[in-house]
């Protein structure tokens, strides 16, 4: 999607981002361009498990077993992020925020200024799975906990034209539940797709909204595939979906530049 944007000429001048989207959107926020998204293509396709995650499912585990909050340590993704991008905000082009969420305040939180890496594993902390970051007097976990998509946050900061570049969970249709845990999945859904739903139809006059398709095939949302976070194996081949898919859509929807 980013590549698609910019080999039109639309570069961004206000990035908001939640989770994963908080680490690639703070890296084209230090260089909107289009090499930078060839490095982020390179750092995506080249990772694995280990690299992220500390090993193996046993590990994390046994992990999970000493700590009882997280499966997997965040100090390798604190390394992969302090060794690519800026360590503050202001050191960055384009304004940046990403949202995490507090837990002794139970609301959101949007972090502009201050510590780029810190805030991006807050945003980054997946409960169960990465543990919860500390920031001030603060704890933090994933922000697509309070904001999964931020359209909000973007009309509240002056956007009057908004890309948003999701991970395809919203194409997916949902269905009822079999199983304790698509109970789960499904209630996490239903919540995340209301706020955005309702977000969407409540954009302020004059203010557009692109939500860029990802090209996945349609799959059923209540499936057990959004919990495989240790799955890297078809990055590649999802990157150049997106791209074929969100440069289709540009050519018949978007302006150029």
């Amino acid at each position: 999607m980013l590549h698609a944007l910019l080999d039109r000429g639309i570069a961004p001048e206000l990035i908001v981002g939640t989770s994963i989207g908080a680490v690639n959107g703070a890296a084209v926020a230090a260089a909107p361009t289009v090499e930078t998204v060839e490095t982020l293509r390179s750092v995506w396709t080249a990772l694995d498990v280990a690299t992220i995650f500390g090993g193996s499912i046993f590990a994390g585990a046994a992990n999970l077993f000493r700590s009882r909050t997280h499966m997997h340590s965040n100090a390798a993704l604190r390394r992969m992020l302090a060794e690519t991008l800026p360590r503050r905000f202001d050191d960055l082009v384009v304004p940046f925020q990403c949202v995490a969420a507090s837990i002794e305040r139970a609301a959101e939180h949007w972090f502009g200024d201050g510590d780029l890496t810190e805030a991006i594993l807050a945003s980054c902390a997946v409960p169960g799975v990465l543990p919860p970051v500390k920031v001030g007097d603060e704890h933090f976990i994933d922000g697509g906990i309070v904001n999964s998509i931020p359209i909000s946050r973007a009309v509240e900061l002056g956007a009057r034209e908004i890309y948003v570049l999701q991970v395809g969970r919203i194409e997916r249709p949902l269905t009822a539940p079999r199983t304790p845990v698509q109970v789960g999945l499904v209630a996490f859904e239903i919540a995340r797709r209301h706020r955005f739903a309702r977000d969407l139809a409540q954009l302020p006059p004059g203010v557009v909204a692109h939500v860029l398709p990802t090209g996945e095939p349609r799959r059923r949302g209540s499936d057990l595939a959004q919990l495989n976070y240790r799955g890297f194996k078809a990055i590649a081949e999802r990157i150049e979906r997106a791209r074929a898919a969100t440069a289709d859509y540009l050519a018949a929807n978007a302006r150029v530049s």
